[in-house]
């Protein structure tokens, strides 16, 4: 597969240095001395790593999944091969700070890089994110002197990590866990317990694996305490560290079983048995691990990871659907297949299928939804560049709280409308897209985990409406309504803009009333009934603002010497969002003011 089939390079062109401004960042402390030029280096390691190394064995991780015959997993080997090319360009710690022996790149580069890879292999590609995201997490986190070993070795490709949340009988309340960590009198902890759905969690491609585990400590009676307040973290490797600083004895933590998924079958996903007695270090069963941080605050440190995770997982919707769009796009431009509706003669020579407008109509949803849910992503991930460089407290604020709001919708608007996008891929491709010889069948099934990852659709919608909305006494929400504002007035400077802000404006306005009418029920439960049309509605209108916001500045290059035909496609995409999408904003709030109540009031008899 080639790159332009990955990715548009001048789409992520566009997004950083066009749109979000990233050669910026090189004039705070944390970013000096980079340029345009060494960030346009780095994608095209990234590029380069994707084409040669991620998507030669993408298919190949799909037909040969993880197997485990009881004593080990085996996985393809072109995965580790391609993770140690990753490993060895540096880019584990490419966003890693400089006192820690990284690059100090912007995130926002990095994770424009990330998405090659992810749209090129997100089976593998898997292990590097759950890896840097752990690493990101120790990195704040834990005490230096029993972190920097990990930190090293993940950086250098001879460890990886995972992240240990869920349990069965938990599932996402992790109020429920049972995982006890038992202190052992020397600064340890054994651990005890079972988790669930644990992607990376056993593997030989790497010398050791570091699991972050969420536990809780007993009390003197050893009873573990109720809800999240007693829930601490861990660092429990595979193997324990020697005296020599390499990994030795295996630690009590076992693979039960690996979870056979419909996508992602490259990255093993597993049950992990903690304590089991299988093997036992230092002569006791149990698995030795260390806190992390405090205790009781386990569960505030992991939000870090989940955070990251959730934004990550958006970005891997939105490759994915990506590079779904470009190989529709592709075929769409070969495919011979009928002929224009005014064309009477039969002997006439077919046509490219691009040539239908409801082809086309396609093509440009796809666009609108991959396109849109990358900049929403990157922008995400330029908020987070501005809360580690800006030196301006209340600014960090800003950026720190719209990030909080944002993030699920950057997770849950990207897994969903990319893959919509994934769908129509399929559908531009007609009987052969559902076949296995095309690649599109396997990115909508990669992509299709998406919304379910890191925390269902519904999950984020509570999260939205319930937390992120009334969080600082509104502070979010009235950070977003200036950004918003301020699109909406520069657009109007732009006669062929002007429409779009009024309307962009209306729906702004209707989902802060609705948010209002909403927070002032005393019923919770009637609240949040409807919490999933709420967050579709808010999801389309930011990803509606971000498609004005670019719009401003291709509106700008269209008519300047840069002019160019992707320039005015970006404009095309933005008119097709509001001429198509921001309606159905009408069908979201109808069942919010008044809620209607169907769905709460439906007894379990009556299904």
């Amino acid at each position: 597969m080639t790159s332009d089939l990955i990715l548009c390079r001048d789409d992520l062109d566009f997004v950083l240095f066009d749109w979000l401004q990233v050669e910026s960042l090189a004039h705070r402390p944390r970013f000096s001395g980079q340029d345009r030029f060494d960030y346009a280096s780095v994608l095209d390691v990234y590029a380069s790593l994707a084409t040669d190394f991620f998507a030669p064995h993408n298919k190949k991780n799909d037909c040969y999944e993880p197997e485990f015959d009881g004593e080990r997993v085996t996985i393809n080997p072109e995965v580790a091969v391609a993770l140690r090319a990753f490993a060895d360009a540096g880019l584990v710690s490419a966003a890693f700070p400089a006192q820690w022996n990284g690059m100090s790149l912007p995130g926002t580069v990095e994770r424009a890089g990330m998405a090659y890879l992810l749209a090129a292999n997100p089976g593998t590609a898997g292990y590097a994110f759950l890896t840097i995201a752990n690493a990101n997490l120790l990195i704040a986190h834990g005490e230096r002197d029993r972190v920097s070993h990990y930190v090293e070795e993940m950086s250098e490709g001879r460890c990886f990590g995972t992240m240990c949340l869920s349990e069965p009988q938990a599932g996402s309340s992790l109020a429920d866990i049972r995982t006890r960590a038992v202190p052992t009198g020397d600064g340890r902890y054994r651990l005890f317990g079972n988790k669930m759905w644990i992607s990376g969690g056993d593997h030989e491609i790497s010398d050791n694996i570091v699991h972050l585990v969420l536990a809780k400590i007993p009390d003197e009676n050893g009873q573990i305490p109720s809800g999240v307040q007693g829930i601490s973290l861990f660092t429990v490797p595979r193997k324990l560290i020697g005296a020599d600083g390499q990994p030795g004895e295996r630690n009590d933590v076992v693979l039960v079983g690996i979870n056979h998924k419909m996508g992602y079958r490259g990255t093993v996903n597993c049950v992990l048995n903690f304590g089991e007695g299988r093997f036992r270090p230092n002569g006791e069963a149990g698995a030795l691990g260390e806190i992390v941080g405090e205790p009781g605050k386990g569960l505030a440190y992991m939000f870090q990871m989940m955070n990251e995770a959730r934004i990550s997982v958006g970005l891997g919707a939105a490759a994915l659907g990506y590079t779904g769009y470009l190989h529709a796009l592709d075929y769409a431009k070969t495919r011979l297949q009928g002929r224009p509706r005014g064309e009477r003669d039969p002997t006439a020579p077919q046509v490219p299928i691009i040539r239908h407008a409801d082809v086309r109509r396609m093509l440009l949803a796809q666009k609108a939804y991959a396109s849109g849910a990358l900049a929403l992503c990157l922008y995400a991930a330029r908020l987070s560049d501005d809360i580690h460089s800006l030196e301006n407290a209340p600014a960090r604020d800003e950026a720190q709280c719209l990030l909080d709001l944002l993030t699920p919708v950057v997770k849950s608007w990207s897994s969903q409308w990319g893959l919509v996008a994934n769908d129509l891929a399929i559908q531009v491709h007609g009987g052969y897209g559902y076949t296995r010889e095309y690649n599109v069948e396997q990115f909508y099934r990669d992509n299709r985990l998406n919304p379910i990852h890191e925390g269902t659709f519904g999950v984020q919608a509570l999260d939205l409406l319930g937390r992120k909305t009334r969080m600082s006494g509104g502070a979010a929400m009235d950070e977003l309504n200036r950004r918003i504002a301020s699109t909406v007035a520069r657009a109007r400077e732009t006669a062929s803009l002007g429409h779009h802000a009024s309307t962009l404006e209306c729906a702004w306005e209707r989902i802060r009333i609705v948010t209002d009418e909403l927070h002032r029920l005393d019923d919770t439960e009637l609240q949040l009934a409807n919490a999933a049309a709420y967050l579709e509605a808010f999801g389309h209108v930011v990803v509606g603002w971000l498609w004005l916001d670019q719009a401003i500045a291709a509106n700008t290059l269209a008519n300047g010497p840069r002019a160019s035909d992707f320039h005015r496609g970006k404009l095309a995409a933005c008119d097709y969002f509001f001429g198509w999408e921001m309606p159905k904003l009408t069908a979201w709030l109808a069942v919010l003011t008044p809620v209607e109540t169907t769905a709460l009031t439906m007894q379990e008899q009556w299904f």
